[in-house]
């Protein structure tokens, strides 16, 4: 699941990453982006589609953040 997230947000972000790194980033966004909707509304989204769109939806934050960090 992790490396499905991470290759939608791969081809979101239009970033060139290899398997392991988006398998990384799938499952790292995912627990980024629900700690953080845990924190703010007290649930997240249920169901694997559900985790794969806060997975993919992390991972973009993450890409983002590195992108950010490394201007």
């Amino acid at each position: 699941m992790g490396g499905i997230a991470g290759w939608i947000a791969e081809k979101i972000m239009k970033a060139d990453h290899g398997l392991l790194t988006n398998i990384i980033l799938g499952i790292l966004g995912a627990v980024v982006l629900n700690w953080i909707l845990i924190t703010l509304t007290g649930s997240t989204l249920g169901g694997w589609i559900g985790q794969l769109v806060v997975g993919a939806a992390g991972a973009c934050i993450l890409i983002g953040a590195w992108r950010a960090i490394r201007r």
